[in-house]
């Protein structure tokens, strides 16, 4: 299976583990970009809507693409009561948008699955002119908060991690200049996660080449996971770093 297709096999398991955004990186988005009704936006890849509601709530004119069938329908279901809310099940790369324009198109980790000099270029097309790409990432710490357990974690990994489609992907956020966009900032938010030994063996469950690991392999990594974490109190602990690029179109 593709691996950016892996994803649509567990909807509401990742619906319910994958981590949400903090507020003051959407207060910032929504500040900078000027979003309310009468704007027009396009999210690339909500998945199940980690970041989707912050923006419909401004009360814009949204409409998301969707790869996976199973994550579109259960984005109609789970916004079907915003007016404002469209999604279509398409392929953002061959998509055919009918000539329409839009003051912001946005994406929350989802852009770094299509091909760099591809997804700058479309965003840059499907822009108005004036209209803003932004790029939400969020980047987890749990080495910093506990380092014997993250050293514990990592052995794991080395012994037992066998993924059949391993993560390979390569995304430069910070080259959005080269592709003609311009004003490039990059604005930075603090937060934390905090798992127990159970529900992080969940969250772990929802990273593609995760999913796909097979047995033996399977339940002696998640195992191993689970038992690190017992041993240092049944306690995980993330500093994250949302990262909010903005860059505009001429």
């Amino acid at each position: 299976m593709e691996p950016r297709r892996i994803f649509d096999t567990i909807p509401e398991k990742f619906d319910k583990w994958r981590p949400r955004y903090c507020s003051e990186a959407f207060e910032a988005l929504i500040a900078r970009t000027g979003l309310g009704p009468g704007k027009t936006v396009l999210e690339i890849g909500p998945g199940t809507g980690q970041a989707t509601e912050p923006i419909l709530k401004t009360g814009c004119d949204y409409l998301a693409i969707e790869l996976g069938g199973h994550l579109a329908g259960f984005m109609r279901d789970k916004f079907s009561g915003y007016p404002n809310f469209r999604i279509v099940n398409a392929d953002f790369e061959t998509c055919d948008f009918g000539g329409e324009k839009f003051d912001l198109v946005f994406s929350a980790s989802a852009i770094q699955w299509i091909p760099e000099a591809l997804a700058f270029t479309r965003s840059l097309e499907l822009l108005k002119s004036g209209g803003t790409l932004a790029m939400m990432v969020l980047r987890g710490d749990y080495r910093t908060p506990d380092e014997a357990l993250y050293d514990e974690i990592e052995s794991v990994y080395d012994e037992y991690f066998r993924p059949e489609i391993p993560y390979t992907q390569k995304f430069d956020y910070g080259r959005a200049a080269d592709y003609g966009f311009a004003g490039l900032q990059k604005l930075e938010f603090h937060s934390q996660r905090e798992y127990t030994a159970d529900d992080y063996v969940e969250y772990l469950g929802t990273h593609s080449d995760h999913i796909v690991l097979k047995e033996p392999f399977r339940s002696k990594f998640f195992g191993g996971v689970r038992a690190a974490i017992l041993r240092h109190g049944n306690r995980l602990v993330f500093s994250d770093t949302v990262i909010l690029f903005l860059a505009r179109k001429a």
